[in-house]
C-alpha cells in the first residue's frame, strides 16, 4: 500500500494532523475562477490556510499560449525547471510532501498534483472538498500572508505522468480510450463559450469530470470510481487511456480519480480541445 503522503486525496482532519507534526506538508492553494482570473488571489488574500502559498493557474502553473505561430492551447503546460523554481522559491525540499487545494471540487488542485508528478514528485495530495470542506469542519483561517522561507533544494526527476502532443494523439485514435471532461453540452457542440469551434474529439467518450464527486463534493469511494471507470474504459486498459477537457484542467481530475481508484497509468493530452480545435486539418465531431 503507498504510504499516506502519495495518497492523491487528503482529508481535512489528516491535513490538520499533519501541519501539526514536525514535519509539515507544503500547502499550496490554487483556487480560480476562470471568468475572474484575479478571483483565486483575492479569496487568499481575504483567507487561506495558516501556512499557504498562492499559485496562480495562468502565471505559475500555464505557459505560454502563443510560440511564434502556434497557438498551444489556453492551459498549455509550463517548462518543468520554470516550474520546479517557482515550487522551489516556495521552499519545497526533496520529498516534502505537498497539499493543493482549491475552493471545492478540486479541478485546479488536480492540475497542481499533475503537474508535480509530471515533474517526478511523488508526494503530492489533493485536498479532498477543497476550502469549503476545510471551512465547514472549522479549520483555522488567517489573512496574513506567508513570510517566504528559504529556498528549497527540489530536483526535477523522471516523470510519473505522461503527456501527449496533438500529432501523437491523432496518431493512437481509435487504439485508446479518449476521456474528455467537458459538460455534455460542450462535449456535444451545443455550445462553446470558451474555445474557438464547438464539438469533440472523434471518438472521445465523455466523462464529466464532476462525476467523480459526491453529493457532498468530495470524491466518491475509490471502488465505486474503480467501477464507473472500467465499465466506461471497456476493453481499454489503464496504459491505453488519454484524457483531455478544454484546456488541459479539468482532464487532470479524470486521471486524479483514476489515480484514487487504482488505476494509474493513463496519460494527459494537455492541449485539449482549445488546442486541437484551432488546428487546422485535424477531425472534428458533433453529437
Amino acid at each position: 500500500m503507498s504510504q499516506p503522503d502519495h495518497r492523491p486525496l487528503v482529508s481535512v482532519d489528516e491535513l490538520q494532523a499533519r501541519m501539526a507534526s514536525p514535519t509539515p506538508p507544503l500547502v499550496i492553494d490554487v483556487r480560480f475562477d476562470l471568468a475572474d482570473t484575479a478571483a483565486g488571489e483575492r479569496a487568499h488574500a481575504a483567507a487561506h490556510l495558516p501556512g499557504a502559498f498562492y499559485l496562480h493557474l495562468d502565471r505559475d502553473l500555464s505557459g505560454p499560449r502563443q510560440v511564434g505561430p502556434v497557438f498551444r492551447g489556453r492551459h498549455p503546460l509550463p517548462e518543468r525547471e520554470t516550474l520546479a523554481d517557482t515550487l522551489r522559491a516556495l521552499g519545497l525540499r526533496q520529498g516534502q510532501p505537498v497539499v493543493a487545494y482549491d475552493a471545492a471540487d478540486g479541478m485546479y488542485a488536480a492540475r497542481l498534483w499533475w503537474l508535480l508528478r509530471w515533474l517526478g514528485h511523488e508526494a503530492v495530495s489533493v485536498l479532498d472538498g477543497g476550502f469549503a470542506a476545510w471551512q465547514q469542519a472549522g479549520g483555522a483561517t488567517t489573512a496574513a500572508p506567508t513570510s517566504p522561507p528559504a529556498a528549497g533544494d527540489f530536483a526535477v526527476a523522471e516523470a510519473l505522468e505522461q503527456p501527449l502532443t496533438a500529432q501523437a494523439l491523432l496518431a493512437e485514435l481509435g487504439r485508446v480510450r479518449l476521456f474528455d471532461a467537458r459538460a455534455a453540452e460542450r462535449f456535444r457542440g451545443d455550445v462553446e463559450p470558451l474555445d474557438r469551434q464547438a464539438g469533440h474529439i472523434p471518438g472521445a467518450t465523455n466523462r464529466f469530470f464532476k462525476h467523480n464527486l459526491a453529493s457532498d463534493g468530495r470524491f466518491k469511494p475509490a471502488a465505486e470510481l474503480r467501477d464507473e471507470f472500467l465499465s466506461a474504459m471497456g476493453s481499454f486498459d489503464s496504459a491505453r487511456t488519454v484524457h483531455q477537457c478544454g484546456s488541459g484542467v479539468t482532464a487532470c481530475h479524470n486521471l486524479l480519480a483514476m489515480h484514487h481508484a487504482g488505476l494509474t497509468g493513463s496519460r494527459l493530452y494537455p492541449g485539449s480541445w482549445s488546442e486541437w480545435s484551432a488546428q487546422p486539418g485535424l477531425p472534428l465531431a458533433k453529437g
